[in-house]
């Protein structure tokens, strides 16, 4: 059986109105009131209040966008730093270490260039990196997705006959 509503209270629209006045929402006088909100929107249209904010919330909201495209754009640089750094490795040379021998002695030597397997590995972060950085900030004046990623193909394409993909 459906509960019959209790019936409002004097009390209850005056504490509607001043909280209204103080600038609470209308889900937190529903809750501090022990009443549902729908009964809350009820008792300020009666009382002539209003909880329309649409233009503070279109504004907020406006704002937290720009600040979160702003964070992208950010990292998007950042992750476009790595990948640059990391490509740059890819003919330098490169130090290897190990641990071994009957003492477990820790070695280190330099080699001219990393192996090829390291080059690839070097290839595969700097292709990860530039394929997120353009997913958190595409470029808008160069052409459309399709053209960024026959762009990049083609960058990969020589870097492979450049350094050799064994």
């Amino acid at each position: 059986m459906a509960r019959k509503p209790r019936p409002v209270t004097d009390a209850e629209r005056e504490r509607v109105r001043e909280m209204h006045a103080a600038g609470k929402g209308r889900n937190d006088i529903a809750v501090a009131l022990d009443r549902g909100a729908g009964t809350i929107s009820r008792i300020a249209r009666d009382l002539g209040l209003s909880f329309a904010r649409a233009e503070e919330v279109r504004a907020a909201t406006e704002v937290r966008q720009a600040d979160l495209a702003a964070r992208r754009a950010a990292f998007a640089i950042k992750l476009q730093d790595i990948a640059e750094r990391e490509a740059a490795k890819i003919n330098q040379p490169h130090e290897y270490w190990d641990w071994g021998g009957k003492e477990h002695d820790f070695d280190t030597f330099t080699a001219s260039e990393p192996t090829p397997g390291d080059k690839r590995a070097y290839m595969s972060l700097v292709a990860t990196a530039v394929d997120r950085s353009l997913k958190l900030s595409p470029p808008k004046e160069e052409g459309g997705a399709d053209e960024v990623g026959s762009l990049l193909t083609g960058l990969f394409d020589k870097l492979r006959a450049k350094h050799g993909d064994h």
